[in-house]
């Protein structure tokens, strides 16, 4: 399209007013100005495409809505404008397929589901049409307030969406629908004690309900509530033997509490169902890599790729075994599978990431380079994190939480010596610290356990007591004991029997107050890398979930540096309460560091600890293949590959970059 020269920047609030008024191509004429301006912003690209179809500019607004969909692949509504741009070319059948991904992103788009009725009666698919009348009607009976609630959850506007569910409630207090909704936003909250309150008692009011049966078992594991995940999965199953779908989560279920020989049963079973099912074929793939089967994890996850090429998670899976290397066909399918505007969103994070190992892989730097960068930046789109918010807590943390703090509460807390937290950051080296302590015979090793930020998450709701950090202020004795007998209830599921356990939840390092006043004799270790390395071996690294910072080479070089100070915080305030332990010494003297924090740990020095990789456990990190290996001294500086591009770290890390 050919873009006039700027004469003003007009506000999209007036090319709002102008659409509405029917002033088209003085909307269209503006939008242009705005979109040269920022040929980026998904709200001018969106309504663009929009105004090019009501013009009758049908290719217009195609190339459009391919360019945003690029840059938001999960933007419910521009998949829907594809619809009804397709649907006015008569292009029915490719209308409908935009149509079902729209839905599916965001279940209240009402013009969706009317348009695809439209067509599907039209061509005689009664069947299929039902199936979408019954959806229709579903929406159009639920409570107004609720499905406004689904749309905001769709646009990641969480907070309102939470707000509204809350209010509904107030009046409804026993709609299920609207506890589940409130569960669901809940858990993309991170508030999992509250959605599993929320389940549990929408069970109590509609116990033959299977989604707020399946959401239950999933919000359960989610707290590695594992024992209960895993009976609600059977009671599941056993209404229905031979569904796949309860198969399938049964056999997840079985994985999280370690009993992946029955996980791996009911998953073949489930193949027997539905042949080459991708996802079926990835869980396969986590299993098996998990137990140390790394040939078959790579079977199954080629499995998937070959009969689904646009399962990115099956790719990402490959690249994530770190020792994978893509052939040139793969690379190629990979590539191809990118230009399709319409793959899903975390398809397309999956293969971003994929393709920049690849190309890693092959020293290949800047074309690795981009595909992480691209891939990043699509999570940042979707991300809520907030640099300055979190630079904040840390100040008050640090402000509250002094030597006289903890001096005057000597006498809190519970008094048992089992845990051992390794934290830091992610990427960090905190796997290998505790695959080395779960060598040792009294030492367990366990996940990176969320209880103390589930914690910290139930106490921040305590808005009586200035939310978190402040409330640690006001926590009696008993509270603090409470609160340690419960974290060493909680996390008894994940112990064999040794004295000892490792918790290695990296963000536990923001919680170090709050550890100390419910476990004062829990040991502590750092584990510190190299600035550079540390940052950059994150951004690369395609977190699950809770590391949003890691989406932004700004972000992490700030979030570093403000754990950096934080930790010199703890160090003053509480001296020698905190073991570090650095990375790059581990790799130069590995004897040596093992020594130094088994005598930490007040633990006997054994020499499986020094062969912690002949130690046969099931590892569910990033790390879980290198782990398994010898330690190796080949990633230490791998960052320096991609020094070209990385001056945003640089200036975020300020004087910690040139101190390496």
């Amino acid at each position: 399209m050919t873009l006039p020269k700027p004469h003003h920047s007009p506000a999209l609030s007036e090319v709002k007013e102008k659409v509405a008024g029917g002033a088209l191509a003085e909307a269209r004429n503006d939008l242009e100005v705005l979109l040269k301006q920022s040929p980026n912003d998904i709200e001018a690209l969106y309504l663009y495409a929009v105004v090019c179809r009501y013009l009758g500019d049908s290719q217009a607004s195609l190339q459009t809505l391919a360019h945003l969909k690029s840059l938001s692949p999960a933007h419910s509504r521009a998949h829907q404008e594809e619809g009804h741009v397709l649907r006015s070319m008569g292009n029915t059948e490719n209308a409908l397929a935009a149509y079902h991904r729209a839905i599916q992103l965001n279940p209240a788009l009402r013009a969706s589901l009317r348009e695809s009725l439209k067509i599907l009666r039209k061509q005689g698919r009664d069947r299929e049409a039902v199936r979408v009348q019954i959806q229709l009607e579903q929406l159009e009976a639920l409570p107004k307030p609720l499905a406004a609630a689904i749309d905001l959850v769709a646009q990641n506007k969480l907070l309102k969406a939470e707000a509204i569910c809350r209010s509904f409630l107030q009046q409804h207090p026993k709609h299920v629908e609207a506890m589940r909704l409130l569960a669901d936003i809940g858990v993309k909250l991170g508030v999992l004690d509250d959605a599993e309150f929320l389940l549990e008692n929408a069970r109590v009011f509609e116990p033959d309900n299977i989604q707020v049966h399946m959401d239950y078992v999933q919000v359960l594991r989610k707290r590695q509530k594992f024992a209960a995940a895993l009976e609600q999965a059977e009671q599941l199953l056993a209404k229905n033997p031979q569904h796949p779908q309860f198969k399938s989560l049964s056999a997840i279920e079985h994985m999280q509490t370690g009993d992946y020989e029955t996980a791996l049963s009911l998953l073949d079973e489930v193949l027997e169902q539905i042949p080459n099912d991708p996802r079926t074929l990835t869980t396969q793939g986590h299993a098996l890599k998990t137990c140390g089967r790394s040939e078959d994890a790579v079977a199954a996850y080629r499995r998937a790729v070959t009969y689904h090429p646009e399962h990115g998670e099956a790719f990402y899976s490959l690249a994530n075994l770190k020792t994978y290397l893509f052939a040139d066909e793969e690379i190629a399918q990979m590539e191809a599978q990118l230009s399709n505007s319409n793959l899903g969103f975390m398809d397309r994070v999956h293969l971003n990431f994929a393709l920049a190992k690849a190309y890693e892989d092959r020293n290949m730097y800047a074309e690795a380079f981009a595909f992480y960068e691209h891939g990043n930046q699509l999570k940042k789109n979707q991300s809520r994190y907030d640099a300055d918010r979190m630079h904040e807590e840390f100040a008050q943390t640090k402000a509250l939480c002094t030597a006289d703090f903890f001096a005057a509460r000597a006498d809190f807390g519970n008094p048992s010596v089992d845990p051992i937290f390794v934290l830091g950051l992610p990427r960090a080296g905190s796997t290998l610290l505790e695959q080395i302590l779960s060598s040792h015979s009294q030492v367990d090793g366990t996940l990176e356990l969320p209880n103390i930020l589930s914690l910290s998450q139930q106490l921040r709701r305590r808005k009586e007591d200035g939310g978190y950090p402040a409330v640690l202020q006001h926590l009696t004795p008993q509270e603090c004991e409470t609160f340690g007998h419960n974290y060493l209830e909680e996390t008894q599921i994940h112990r064999v029997g040794a004295p000892f356990f490792v918790d290695k939840m990296p963000n536990n390092f923001r919680h170090i107050g709050l550890i100390k006043l419910i476990l004062p004799n829990a040991k502590i270790i750092d584990a510190r890398r190299d600035p550079m390395a540390c940052c950059f071996s994150g951004y690369k690294q395609l977190f699950a979930e809770g590391q949003e910072f890691s989406y932004s080479l700004a972000d992490i070089g700030r979030y570093y540096k403000d754990y950096v100070d934080l930790m010199a915080h703890w160090d003053r305030v509480l001296p020698s309460y905190v073991l570090r332990v650095s990375h790059e010494d581990v790799v130069a003297d590995l004897e040596g560091q093992v020594r130094r924090i088994l005598d930490f740990c007040q633990l006997p020095f054994e020499e499986a600890c020094l062969r912690y990789y002949e130690t046969e456990r099931n590892v569910r990190t990033p790390s879980s293949e290198q782990v398994r290996q010898p330690i190796f001294k080949d990633g230490v500086e791998q960052w320096k590959n991609f020094e070209p591009w990385l001056a945003p770290l640089k200036d975020a890390l300020g004087d910690l970059a040139e101190n390496q």
